[in-house]
């Protein structure tokens, strides 16, 4: 019998995580792909990943509505609990053989809470890293909740294993972003096909010249000071003079206050370099990425996909603080001026070798093996 594999998708940045693991699950002769998405995936503010994933020919199984209103601390653990109670009843349904949890956003508790506590196996995408806020916390927690795992790097293996993980249960398959990264570069982008495509607020730009894509979040552990770090970077780029393509946070506490800061600077100045999507799909995203004259924000495609394109990545604040990175990165502070001198220098360095530091590119078919090979367990001890 075919293996039932779960996916939860939670949010925008964990279907571009899983997105070419999912096409090589689904071809598998051996899997049966079962597709859950969830949380801040679900919503429209925050990209309506939901209808990406169904337009790239994926079926969702599962829609389970968890996110509370609010994008503070309080509403990041309601919103878990919510999930955990949600997804028992929908893997109590599903009956997997297996679900997979992907990397480290705080609804992916939720997902590995209820897989755990009804016995079901685990398998987590992307441990072994380390950052900021409270992603460290999560990842690794789910690091020793999984009992398989699947990780980006040879570093990230020998973590997990430090953790007490066994050896024969940590598989180094490369980060799935990375193929899709790498198939996004075959094609060029087409810079009048995004406006027209995607929609998004602001003036159609000349891109022809170079330009920045903007990606912030706020940190967890920053949450309140959300609106006034957004505010330098708005500044830099907007002394840059570089036209800028930028994108909407994530549904993390503080995000509300974070699109306050953006929302109110388009009202009080005319930003007549900027051009802000809710979300744009993996590839188009990561085409748009790769013509690039850098990154800025705090985003970890900055310090992933990029090092594999060798874009330049101006990496601001804490967020990313201790992630494994390549030459392409620069971090600076919440500081205007510290922003803009490296965009500046970024602009005049310009592209860096790629790094497969986080995968070759061809990490869906290895998950898909591991998937259907792997001893199926879910009793745990230390390994030392």
């Amino acid at each position: 019998m075919k293996r039932k594999v779960c996916v939860a998708i939670t949010a925008r940045p964990s279907y571009s995580r899983i997105r070419t693991a999912l096409s090589a699950i689904r071809a598998h002769p051996q899997l049966d792909l079962q597709l859950v998405v969830t949380a801040s995936a679900l919503l429209d503010r925050y990209g309506g990943a939901d209808k990406v994933i169904e337009s790239e020919g994926f079926h969702i199984d599962r829609r389970v509505y968890m996110i509370v209103e609010g994008e503070n601390l309080v509403t990041s653990a309601k919103s878990t609990g919510f999930g955990l109670s949600e997804l028992a009843t929908v893997f109590d349904d599903l009956k997997p053989d297996m679900v997979v949890s992907i990397a480290d956003r705080f609804e992916t508790m939720a997902t590995a809470l209820s897989a755990a506590y009804m016995n079901i196996p685990l398998v987590h995408v992307q441990g072994g890293e380390v950052t900021g806020s409270i992603d460290e916390k999560v990842r690794h927690a789910i690091t020793k909740l999984a009992d398989i795992h699947l990780v980006a790097s040879q570093r990230a293996a020998d973590r997990v294993i430090r953790m007490g993980e066994y050896p024969e249960r940590v598989h180094i398959t490369g980060c799935p972003s990375i193929d899709v990264a790498r198939q996004a570069i075959s094609t060029p982008m087409v810079a009048n096909d995004i406006f027209d495509a995607y929609g998004g607020v602001g003036p159609r730009l000349d891109l022809s010249n170079g330009y920045l894509v903007v990606l912030q979040h706020p940190v967890t552990n920053e949450y309140l000071d959300a609106r006034k770090q957004v505010e330098e970077t708005l500044a830099a780029v907007v002394r840059s003079g570089l036209p800028a393509l930028w994108l909407w946070p994530n549904v993390d506490a503080g995000s509300a206050l974070l699109a306050r800061g953006l929302r109110v600077g388009r009202e009080r100045q005319k930003l007549d370099n900027i051009h802000f999507f809710k979300n744009l799909p993996p590839e188009e995203f990561l085409r748009v990425l790769n013509a690039a004259t850098a990154i800025v924000g705090n985003s970890s495609v900055a310090i992933r996909e990029c090092a594999y394109l060798g874009v330049p990545a101006i990496n601001i604040g804490t967020r990313q603080s201790g992630r494994d990175r390549g030459a392409n990165v620069i971090d600076v502070d919440y500081c205007r001026n510290q922003i803009l001198d490296a965009i500046r220098v970024s602009a005049t360095i310009g592209r860096h070798q790629p790094d497969s530091l986080y995968g070759d590119g061809r990490a869906g078919e290895r998950v898909a093996e591991v998937l259907a090979t792997a001893p199926l367990e879910t009793v745990k001890r230390l390994a030392y």
